[in-house]
This record gives C-alpha cells, structure tokens and sequence, in this order.
C-alpha cells in the first residue's frame, strides 16, 4: 500500500531541520535521519507532496517516524466516502435527538438502544430522524452496544458517535481525507466542551480546558508512549474492515484505548486531527466529574493485562532515573551529581549526532529536553498515578512532603499557564489536584481487583536515541 500522487505532508512542528536539509531531527522517540542528496530535493521548505514513487516512500518514512503529518485540506478525497453512524445511546433521548439532529439524513443512522430504561422515548427519537433502531435486550456497555451497530453496516466507513456528542458539517467530512492514506484504520476529531446557554461553573470552566477526551491543538499520530497515546471513539471514523470484530465487550471501560492499540499492533495507523472538533457535553456537576475520572483510571488494569508494554505510567531513560533519584534525594550531593548524569548523557547522544554541524548543542537541547520530561513524569507520578504512596510518605518524611509540594506547585503554575483557563489560580489548582485524585483512585482500584501493579510500574527504555 502506498500513498497516492496529491498526498501531502508538513514537517511535525516538533521537527528540526539540520545541516542545511542534509538531516531532520524529531520524532517520538527523537530520531535522526539523514536525507540522501536527491531526498533533501524533494522538500519544498517543510511540505512533501506525493508526485512519485520516491516522494511517496519519504512521505511514509516521514509519517512512520513522527516526523511529519499529513496536511487534512489538501489530502485527495477518498474514493468511496460513504459511512454509516452508529450511536449507542442508554436513554438520554434529548442528547440523542441533538446529536441527530446534526448528522442530518444523507447517510445512514444506526441507533443501538442498550436497554433504556425509558425505550420509547429513545425509538420516538430515532423515528423522528429515520433511524435504524436496534434494541437490545440487556446492557452490553459501550463496546458491546457499538458491534452490535458494526454488525448491521454495509458502508465502507463507519462513524460511531456518542449520544452526547455535537457533530458539526465539517468533521466527518474534513477527517475521512485521512483515508487517503491506506493504512489509516481509524481518525478522530478534537473533541471540545459543548457550549450551552448558562455560563458554565468552575468545574465546567476547568473541563474546557483539561477534558480527559480533549487531545490537544496539534496534528498528531496516535501512538503509545507519545503525547497522544491513544483517541477516544466518543467520535471516531473508522475504516470497517480494519475493526474486524471490533471492541472488545468484556471492557466497560478503556475500550477504545483497547480498540486503538490493536490496531496500531496490527499495523493500522490511527490520525489526530485537531482542526475539526466534535462537541462534548462535558460533567459540570462536582460529584458526577468526579466519579466520571475515576471511572477512567478504572480501565488501567484490564489495559495493563492485555497491553502490557503500553500502559506504563512514565517512561524514562536509564540515565534520566539516575537524575531523578538525585534531586528527589535532596542531599549535599544532588545538584552535583545530577550535573554529572546530565553532562554524561549530554556527551554520550553528541557521539550519536557527530555527523552534523553541531552536535553538542543538539546534545545540550535533547538532553535538556529528556531532562524535564522525566522530571514531569515523576511530578505525574507523585501527584496521580502514586499518590497514595506519597501521601503516606508524606507523613513520616520532610524531604517527601517538600518534593510533593514543590511537584503540585510547579504542574499548577505550568499548566494553568499553558491552560489559560478562564479561572482564577486557586480553583484551578484544586480542580487539577481533584483530577489527580480521582484517576488515581480508580487506578489504584483497578489494581487490587487485578491483583497486578502493572499499571503502575514506569518502564526503563534503554538506547532511546536523542535521550
């Protein structure tokens, strides 16, 4: 399979281009890779289109190394963009109506009811908009409730859409472009808070920002161990002969992450496509949110048992644990050692880099930039995935109770920047160290009923280049 003639792709803004077009450096995890003399020419500043065999084979380089995304407006149609809609709905008939609403009638719509509590008030919506209606006899969960709508569809494509999701004219459309490319399986929009009428409240105004479900502003492959991990299928466009069986039924939770990774391990890609959004009627209520978070952290175990190599919470060097037990220890001796693991590391990537022009300043700036990751990851740790453990140690430990704070300070001031959450600091903060509660909450029961600390445990990659 390759990519067709009008395929175009833009260097990742994370990419840097070294030595004049002789090299390009990025990725996840960073790479370097050095162009051939006739390669270099086939980039017009930081665009590629597809115009020859040589062209498409850089242009998949490029993609299967994270170096580049495709550019959605100016990807070739698809040749058959015919897709069906599934919605699995339990009740919520006036979300449901909504959703409808905004997918309009020229595809078909496959409504899966999974044992409402109120069926009629869900067949009278579905009626009204000309649906399918398949209902189900008992509650099969999400995933069950989407293969029971996958069975039924005879299109090439397949949209499933959550009943309280908001479509606009422009998603499926803009996101099926992906599909150009033969080896993407799946693509999802950026999914973004439902405005409503009532100003929201300082959860709802926290979720704006911060929703779980909320991938970011940037283009991006779906990868594990990358910043953007996996997708969600609250609102996903999938290619139905890359599904095969589709979701795994046994999952109430984590399904799609589940979904998302089978499909990367089969060689399937799946895109993130942020310049197109899907609305979400998010949680505003205190205690629904906060239930809604901790169900997320839930899935982990099942994730950790059939995913073994994905689901770690942090990923880091050897050399990166070295530095972070050093400032943890928070003795005499710290900031000297940890100068000397950063220096070590700093000269051992500058050898893997002696080819290009400057190799220690790269060095420098990867090393740096491995340095804070593994320090973001650890403030992670503390605060989520670990916090019971910290609140323990923080009990009977000073220097635990010092790197806790300075770790809850620190992500609060960054993120809050980053953010520019329309919030004061102080609600922020509270918001952000809730969502940290109840993940890790969901996360730590997860494990005692898995009996398993899998979803736990960071995993030690060596030979990362750039790191």
């Amino acid at each position: 399979m390759t990519l067709p003639h009008g395929f175009v792709v833009t260097l990742d803004r994370h990419t840097r281009v070294l030595d004049e077009g002789r090299a390009l450096l990025g990725g996840f995890p960073t790479r370097l890779l050095r162009l051939a003399p006739k390669a270099r020419h086939l980039l017009t500043g930081r665009t590629l289109q597809v115009s020859d065999r040589a062209s498409a084979v850089l242009a998949e380089r490029l993609l299967e190394c994270g170096l580049a995304n495709p550019v959605v407006e100016s990807l070739p149609l698809c040749a058959d963009p015919r897709y069906t809609v599934v919605v699995p709905v339990r009740d919520r008939a006036r979300q449901l109506d909504r959703l409808l609403t905004t997918v309009g009638t020229d595809h078909p719509v496959i409504v899966v009811d999974d044992a409402s509590l109120h069926p009629e008030d869900v067949a009278d919506v579905a009626a009204k908009h000309g649906a399918h209606l398949i209902p189900l006899p008992a509650n099969l969960g999400p995933a069950g409730a989407r293969n029971a709508g996958l069975r039924q569809v005879t299109t090439p494509y397949v949209v499933f859409a959550d009943s309280d999701i908001v479509l606009t004219p422009a998603t499926v459309a803009t996101v099926l472009r992906h599909f150009a490319d033969p080896r993407v399986g799946m693509a999802v929009p950026r999914i973004s808070g439902l405005r409503g009428d009532a100003s929201p409240n300082w959860i709802g105004r926290y979720e704006e920002v911060r929703s779980s479900l909320d991938l970011g502003r940037h283009p991006a492959a779906v990868r594990p161990g990358t910043p953007v991990s996996w997708a969600s299928t609250a609102c996903v466009v999938a290619r139905v002969d890359a599904l095969g069986q589709g979701f795994d039924e046994a999952m109430r939770v984590g399904e799609d992450v589940d979904l998302c990774w089978r499909l990367i391990e089969s060689g399937w890609r799946v895109r993130y496509e942020p310049t197109v959004e899907a609305a979400h009627e998010h949680r505003v209520r205190l205690d629904d949110w906060f239930l809604r978070k901790a169900v997320y952290g839930t899935g982990a175990a099942p994730l950790a048992r059939r995913h073994p190599e994905y689901i770690a919470p942090a990923v880091f060097a050897p050399w990166s644990i070295a530095l972070v037990v050093a400032v943890l220890a928070q003795r005499r001796w710290s900031v000297p050692v940890a100068g000397a693991v950063f220096g070590v590391a700093a000269l051992r990537i500058a050898r893997k880099l002696d080819r290009t022009e400057h190799p220690y300043r790269l060095a420098l700036r990867l090393t740096a930039n491995g340095a804070v990751s593994a320090l973001t990851q650890t403030s992670a740790l503390l605060n989520r995935h670990w916090w019971p453990l910290t609140a323990l140690g923080c009990t009977v430990s000073g220097r635990v109770r010092r790197a806790a704070a300075v770790a809850a300070l620190t992500d609060t001031a960054l993120e809050y920047r980053r953010d520019r959450a329309h919030l004061d600091p102080v609600r922020y903060g509270i918001a952000r160290r809730l969502d940290d509660l109840a993940y890790g909450v969901g996360v730590w029961l997860s494990v005692a009923k898995g009996r398993s600390t899998k979803a736990l445990r960071p995993r030690i990659v060596r030979n990362r280049r750039g790191q």
